[in-house]
């Protein structure tokens, strides 16, 4: 998990300032974009998956799964300090919220009806991702 100190902190203006709608809305807000519209939803493209707020790696292409969802869903992220999980209890749920442990953007939710090996569904948000393509890929 990433240190105290390592936090990046930003007002929402800052934000605001670097990120589009969308992704301001998912990232800093907590949103969600409708399933099948996200840019990574159907990616298949070789690369890691960083946070669209501070470039933090998050995921690799090569733990991405097409879940049928609508959303990027991958089974692990690149480490397990990479992301920090809270529990979510809004719109009548109970569910598990992924953030960026550098940032606290959030990305999406985790679900534990995964693959092999982990079984975890690590459903994301397109709009809080940004691909960073593997070389000569």
């Amino acid at each position: 998990m990433a240190e105290a100190t390592d936090k990046i902190v930003k007002t929402d203006a800052e934000w605001r300032a670097m990120l589009t709608d969308i992704q301001f809305h998912v990232a800093r807000e907590h949103g969600t974009e409708r399933a099948f519209t996200g840019e990574y939803w159907d990616t298949k493209a070789p690369g890691t998956y960083r946070c669209v707020c501070c470039g933090q790696p998050l995921f690799s292409s090569e733990t991405k799964y097409d879940s049928g969802t609508g959303w990027p869903s991958f089974w692990a992220p690149v480490n397990e300090g990479a992301v920090a999980l809270r529990e979510d209890r809004s719109l009548f749920m109970r569910r598990t919220e992924v953030l960026c442990s550098k940032c606290d953007a959030h990305l999406g939710h985790v679900f534990p009806d995964g693959p092999a090996p982990t079984g975890h569904r690590f459903c994301m948000n397109s709009a809080s991702l940004k691909l960073e393509p593997e070389a000569g890929g």
